[in-house]
C-alpha cells in the first residue's frame, strides 16, 4: 500500500509549476489519505474515487484487494497482481494468504482495465464467483469488485452479480 507520513507530503511546492503526473499524484496521495484517514468505508462513492486515483493511470493490468475488519474498518488495500495490456492471473490461494495474514473479516476486490472501459468480461465474472466461493470457505464476506477503467467503474455488487 502506498502510505503518507505527514501533511507535507500532500502539498505540493508554492510557485513550482508540476506536470501532469506530478498533479496527478498529488491527487492520488490526497485521496489515500482521505481513505486511510477514515479508517471506515462509509461511503461506495470513497471507495471509488480512491480506486480510480490509485489505478486509473496503470499501463498494465493490475489486481488488488481491500482489507476490512469486522466493522469495515480498513486494514490495507494491497495490489496483489501485474499483468499483461489486457489479462492478470489471478491466484485465490495467494488472496485467500493475503486475507489470512491481515486478519480480514470482509474484502473488496478490485482490477483495472487499461483500455479505460470498466465493463467486466465473462472471466472476470467466473473469476469473481472462484474467488467468493474460496472467501466463504475461510468466512470472510466478498462485498463487492470493482472494475476500474479510467473516469468509470463497474461494482459487481450494484450490478447484481455478487
Amino acid at each position: 500500500m502506498h502510505t503518507l507520513d505527514t501533511q507535507a507530503a500532500m502539498t505540493p511546492p508554492a510557485g513550482i509549476p508540476l506536470s501532469e503526473k506530478e498533479v496527478l499524484s498529488w491527487a492520488q496521495n490526497i485521496l489515500e489519505a482521505r481513505f486511510r484517514r477514515s479508517n471506515y468505508l462509509t461511503s461506495p462513492q470513497h471507495v471509488k474515487d480512491y480506486l480510480m486515483a490509485a489505478l486509473a493511470t496503470e499501463e498494465r493490468e493490475v489486481f488488488g484487494i481491500i482489507l476490512l475488519d469486522s466493522q469495515h474498518g480498513v486494514l490495507g488495500f494491497e495490489i496483489l497482481f501485474h499483468g499483461t495490456i489486457d489479462t492478470a492471473s489471478v491466484y485465490p490461494r495467494e488472496v485467500i494468504k493475503s486475507v489470512l495474514n491481515a486478519n480480514a473479516a470482509a474484502v473488496i476486490l478490485t482490477h483495472n482495465h487499461p483500455s479505460g472501459r470498466p465493463e467486466p468480461s465473462t472471466a472476470d465474472v467466473a473469476l469473481t464467483k472462484r474467488l467468493e466461493t474460496a472467501l466463504e470457505t475461510v468466512e470472510v464476506r466478498l462485498l463487492d469488485h470493482l472494475v476500474i477503467g479510467g473516469a468509470d467503474s463497474v461494482s459487481f455488487a450494484e450490478r447484481g452479480l455478487l
